[in-house]
């Protein structure tokens, strides 16, 4: 045994306090951005089935939630809205009085700290289900870049800090980005769903957004998940248009994709932990399959090593919750 050369990799795991010096990522606070859905109506907080923990609020009953989350010391929240009325062209997105836009003046009013992040998309207004204008069974791209830039300023005069379009119509940043500019909100981010993916993982979503497509499906919009390279070619468009943060979406099955962004990138990454990632690790640990808490930590753990900055997630107040305990 004494003539045995080998590496003493233990050394570095020997105790608490040497692994925690050792430590190569970590998750915080300042990472998480909360997923809010708000509906039209009142004294509505409806628990989605599919998504347990995670609520459908309607304006009255939101200022509770969101009082919440500033305790919790999460800084930023991105909101969906249900509308009460849909149509083939998806006005509540646009309207000044929309409930995303409502619900944007509620918050700033009384949380102005906390930073807003407007969805941008027309699925869960539109009539049909899609994110951009139709005609037939087919999805039109040019049009429907008018109406998201629209969505987008009507979303910055209400008081949303961030602008993050999840449509992947092609054109959708410069789009926004030249709508932004002329309303004059040249200094207002644009958080793009760069790289989103046609994926199985987002019909818990559904459930809670009202947004499914009443015909066909997203996959001449959205990514096959098969690709790797498409990736790259998106992100190029999204970053030569304006874009300041990348959103990967979905995040567990795509770390590969999240690393690829973030070694030839330079802007934030962000990492969007999506519904069906959320309700697997609920259903497990709902019948004490797994240990909640530490599977959902080495969960975003493993988004942040892969590279992401940021991290969108349902588990945002738990965390806030637990990484406080440490």
């Amino acid at each position: 045994m004494t003539k045995l050369q080998f590496q003493r990799h233990r050394r570095l795991r020997a105790n608490a306090t040497i692994r925690s010096m050792v430590k190569e990522t970590y998750l915080h606070k300042e990472d998480l951005i909360y997923p809010i859905f708000v509906i039209e109506g009142e004294n509505i907080k409806n628990e989605v089935p599919s998504m347990p923990g995670v609520f459908q609020f309607s304006l009255d009953k939101l200022e509770v939630e969101i009082d919440e989350v500033v305790a919790l010391g999460i800084p930023a929240v991105i909101l969906f809205g249900l509308p009460a009325e849909k149509d083939a062209i998806g006005t509540g997105a646009f309207h000044d009085h929309g409930i995303v836009q409502e619900a944007t003046r509620l918050i700033k009013e009384r949380h102005p700290e906390l930073l807003i992040i407007a969805d941008t998309c027309l699925c869960e207004f539109t009539d049909h289900g899609h994110c951009g204008l139709i005609e037939g069974d087919q999805i039109l791209n040019d049009p429907s870049l008018d109406v998201l830039a629209r969505t987008a300023v009507s979303q910055a005069k209400a008081g949303a800090d961030i602008i993050a379009p999840s449509n992947m119509m092609d054109g959708f940043v410069a789009a926004i980005r030249a709508g932004l500019d002329e309303a004059g909100f040249e200094h207002i981010p644009i958080m793009s769903y760069a790289v989103k993916y046609a994926s199985s993982y987002y019909g818990p979503f559904r459930d809670a957004a009202d947004g499914a497509p009443q015909f066909g499906d997203r996959k001449s919009y959205q990514m096959d998940p098969s690709n790797r390279l498409e990736a790259f070619r998106e992100a190029e468009s999204d970053v030569a248009e304006g874009a300041d943060f990348l959103i990967v979406k979905p995040a567990l099955s795509y770390l590969d994709i999240i690393r690829d962004m973030k070694n030839n990138y330079t802007l934030p990454i962000v990492a969007y932990n999506v519904s069906g990632e959320y309700a697997m690790i609920k259903a497990a640990a709902i019948n004490g399959w797994i240990e909640e808490k530490n599977v959902v930590l080495e969960t975003l753990l493993g988004m942040k090593r892969a590279g992401s900055d940021l991290i969108i997630t349902y588990h945002a107040k738990d965390v806030a919750r637990w990484l406080e305990e440490k």
